[in-house]
């Protein structure tokens, strides 16, 4: 296919063609999630299934790969799903506007995945997937906290259990620790402090339907792509056996 030829003449026919049969589920399509998920798009992955309940606002815009004037508004899954299409029309596209949490897992899960990536910034319900993940032996690829940094050299990656200096990452290890896993969580996280943000109200085109509300946390363009970007690397690697 003329559209992989590059990255087939780095990683080789065969590598491509694993990745071209590979099933991943991206489960939360923000800022994070977008750039993973164009990332598996353009390197080859055969089919997606997106799933995020959010819809693109104004406040995406610095941000998120998907936030453009033409598509605030629009559910993020169609979002994704509509670009996907523009890179890869070969690509099988599910759009799952849903809330991914214990009741709706099932579903989100409906059929196996090769491979998850969690790009979720809620603690419960990513504690939730991570668990469901571990439980039934889907290799899962996990996001920590991307807001507030802005040193790209502490973007750190590996075993969750290994992370150091990230909120997220240590609520997230001590709540799977209560749930009896204590290991095989791979994660991209930043070691870099958290620096006192001003409390923000949120805006009222934020959705609200399920899950608490959180104040606003400032964030570049930049951390949140790495983050993405070095998920999906990741990802794409451990689909094809390595590059």
């Amino acid at each position: 296919m003329e559209r992989l030829f590059c990255t087939e003449l780095l990683i080789g026919k065969e590598k491509v063609a694993k990745l071209r049969h590979a099933f991943v589920t991206v489960v939360g399509i923000g800022a994070v999630g977008g750039f993973a998920t164009e990332a598996l798009a353009r390197i080859g992955v055969g089919r997606l299934r997106l799933v995020d309940h959010d819809k693109v606002t104004t406040t995406n815009l610095n941000r998120n790969i998907l936030a453009l004037d033409h598509t605030l508004g629009v559910p993020k899954v169609e979002a994704m799903k509509q670009r996907i299409h523009g890179i890869n029309p070969a690509c099988k596209v599910e759009a799952m506007q849903m809330f991914a949490a214990e009741d709706s897992l099932e579903k989100v899960f409906s059929q196996r995945p090769d491979l998850v990536v969690d790009a979720i910034d809620a603690l419960n319900p990513k504690v939730q997937v991570l668990t469901y993940c571990h439980a039934n032996k889907i290799p899962v690829f996990s996001s920590m906290g991307a807001a507030t940094r802005t040193k790209i050299h502490l973007v750190k990656s590996g075993d969750l259990s290994k992370s150091q200096g990230c909120p997220l990452a240590r609520e997230v290890r001590g709540r799977l620790r209560r749930n009896g896993i204590k290991k095989g969580i791979f994660c991209v996280y930043s070691d870099e402090p958290v620096r006192k943000m001003p409390k923000v109200v949120n805006s009222e085109e934020d959705d609200y339907e399920r899950g608490r509300r959180r104040a606003k946390l400032g964030s570049l363009p930049t951390i949140p792509a790495i983050f993405g970007l070095t998920l999906a690397h990741h990802a794409a690697e451990h689909l094809c056996g390595g590059f």
